[in-house]
């Protein structure tokens, strides 16, 4: 049986990124992940999972050797962000209020995977194990893990990074608290009438939040939050009738659009009750999955891999380790959940007082000078 000092379940843009930074501090690494990210080609449609990279992400890719490969494929920085409810009341943020060349980047999921993937070649101590799934692990003074392929394997710790239906959290015996939120979201690619843009932004509905993400080109990824019935609806539809629900009800800043492709999920909400139990560490949407409003998901998963590298650099792999990392993650992806849930439901109601109290909110937070920038830097990891 092959031994390991870390095994990572999945290995998708948070399993990939924790796998090469264990294998850069010296470690006996094996990730273990059902596919493989396809290879990169500039006549590829784009993707319709996308993320809106912060600062901080960008500096831990930067930090595994992976940013540059990334940046040379796809991506999309963008320097101003706008969410209103109503047209007037605005809050606006720009990168040039913080004395940055942009605000953030928007990129393609499986880019992301596939600059990290293509760091590996450079680690002997990196074993990848693909196509392949955790089938069992029987946990004692080390883990033996049972794939689905029948190969066995044993390590010392095991990091599930295998999402939010984490089978790693399952057989750790580590429970969860979920909620759903009775909403879909429906994810749009779509060619622009204008030119590339740098602006994301988004308008509050009761009905939930539509925005809009721009990509390279004359093109952009459009975000539609509604009841699961409407979504379906949606889905249903021909691009050419899709094409006309959207010109109706999104804001006129899209302007025209042509639909190239879209899909949908469920928005649910979970956290893991312990993020360390029965020698198994969890990272990204094993361990939380958040409301998709504010676009912080991967980032929140790449804040959990610099926390983990950071607390065991040049440290024994032990029990006391991993709770530091579990105290420092834990509270803090909390409150990002927290904060987004009271967003979220503040502005999913058509109820008149509370309408005129967050537009006057909003208004307000356009002006708050020093109190706006730190909320800013705090999104964006700075």
């Amino acid at each position: 049986m092959n031994k390991f000092d870390i095994a990572v379940i999945g290995g998708g843009m948070v399993g990939a990124a924790v796998a090469l930074g264990f294998a850069k501090q010296g470690r006996q690494v094996v990730m273990v992940e059902g596919q493989a990210p396809q290879p990169y080609s500039a006549e590829q449609p784009m993707d319709i999972r996308v993320s809106a990279i912060s600062h901080h992400s960008v500096q831990i890719l930067t930090e595994l050797g992976a940013w540059s490969a990334i940046e040379a494929s796809r991506v999309c920085p963008y320097r101003r962000l706008e969410t209103w409810e109503h047209p007037e009341c605005r809050t606006r943020f720009h990168a040039d209020e913080l004395g940055l060349e942009q605000l953030g980047y928007i990129v393609e999921n499986r880019l992301i995977q596939l600059g990290l993937w293509q760091q590996f070649e450079q680690y002997p101590n990196l074993t990848v194990i693909c196509p392949d799934s955790l089938a069992s692990m029987v946990i004692g003074d080390d883990v033996q893990i049972t794939l689905a392929s029948g190969a066995q394997i044993s390590a010392q710790w095991v990091v599930g990074a295998d999402g939010a239906n984490s089978q790693v959290r399952q057989q750790a015996g580590i429970g969860i608290t979920a909620w759903d939120y009775r909403q879909h979201c429906m994810l749009i690619n779509v060619e622009t009438e204008h030119e590339q843009q740098d602006i994301t932004w988004q308008q509050f509905h009761p009905s939930g939040p539509r925005s809009f993400l721009p990509l390279c080109g004359k093109q952009g990824s459009l975000v539609w939050y509604d009841s699961p019935k409407r979504i379906k609806q949606l889905s249903a539809m021909s691009q050419a009738q899709l094409r006309d629900e959207v010109l109706a009800y999104f804001p006129q800043e899209l302007g025209d659009i042509r639909v190239l492709q879209h899909g949908s999920f469920p928005l649910t909400r979970r956290h893991a009750q312990q993020y360390v139990k029965n020698r198994c560490i969890l990272v990204g949407d094993s361990a939380h999955t958040i409301n998709p409003l504010a676009g912080q998901g991967v980032n929140l998963g790449f804040k959990d891999v610099d926390a983990l590298l950071a607390v065991t650099k040049g440290e024994s792999l032990s029990s006391e380790v991993f709770a530091c990392y579990q105290r420092k993650r834990h509270a803090d992806n909390l409150l990002m959940q927290s904060g987004m849930d009271v967003f979220y439901k503040g502005f999913s109601n058509d109820v008149a007082p509370l309408k005129l109290l967050r537009n006057a909110a909003l208004k307000i937070a356009d002006k708050a000078g020093p109190l706006k920038q730190q909320v800013l830097k705090y999104a964006l990891g700075l």
